[in-house]
């Protein structure tokens, strides 16, 4: 077997097991699926890796449910990083107003792995989420939901926002979908990574203090090239704070 294509079978299945041990409760395994750095991004949570799994576990404790599907998996690879796409569904049941009800979002997760000591774990988890429902499991029963709540959040996840915030999390809003330019810059993201291959994915790791950020804004706009449009400071600190953590650009909320 030759190599490229066992890579592509070990990504894929780390993204399984992702979902089996995750849904299962089988956090010491769970853990170990995480890059050092591993960064999950969710409707409901944004953080780190070992974060994801305290608040998950916090959550199961208080009868969260939410489970996970799989469908088919697109992997690129780009020496020891790659970017995988997987067709999912995620599956959580609530009380809305009053009824239990069952929310199914349809997506991808939108993953970035890189190999380390032989083996390959995960760095970053942006799913994209392309459309929801809502149902209630009881017969015969008419939802009275918020319509103003709803307006709240993005198509691609607005019932799953509605059952999350319902329950006590506080949901992001600009979330990618199926069209829009979060979506678009995650898709950017792919030919960056192919095209730096081994460079390092966070400045944090070319021994810049966070505090340096500041000064490296000072710096641009004391030296900053010619440009029609004016230099928004905001705008430049946020996306060198994006390089410092390794993430992906995005747009400031």
């Amino acid at each position: 077997m030759n190599t490229e294509l066992l890579d592509r079978l070990v990504i894929r299945e780390a993204i399984e097991n992702w979902v089996i041990w995750r849904d299962a409760g089988d956090w010491k395994r769970f853990a170990e699926l995480w890059h050092p750095e591993g960064v999950m991004m969710a409707t409901w949570f944004q953080g780190s890796g070992p974060e994801f799994i305290r608040v998950t576990r916090e959550g199961w404790a208080r009868g969260v449910s939410i489970l996970h599907f799989l469908g088919g998996t697109s992997i690129e690879l780009a020496g020891p990083r790659a970017i995988a796409q997987t067709k999912m569904t995620i599956s959580q049941r609530g009380d809305v107003e009053g009824h239990i009800c069952d929310v199914v979002c349809t997506g991808r997760f939108y993953d970035f792995y890189e190999k380390m000591d032989g083996e390959w774990l995960l760095r970053l988890r942006q799913p994209i989420y392309e459309k929801d429902r809502l149902d209630p499991i009881e017969i015969g029963v008419k939802l009275d939901l918020d319509a103003a709540m709803l307006r709240r959040f993005p198509e691609g996840y607005r019932h799953l926002a509605y059952i999350q915030t319902k329950i006590g999390y506080d949901v992001k809003r600009d979330m990618p979908g199926l069209t829009g330019p979060r979506r678009r810059g995650a898709l950017r993201a792919r030919p960056r990574m192919a095209r730096y291959g081994n460079a390092v994915m966070r400045v944090e790791a070319r021994d810049m203090p966070e505090a340096g950020i500041d000064r490296a804004v000072d710096l641009i706009m004391q030296n900053s090239y010619s440009n029609p449009r004016v230099p928004d400071v905001r705008a430049r600190g946020h996306m060198l704070q994006q390089a410092w953590k390794g993430l992906p650009p995005e747009p400031m909320e």
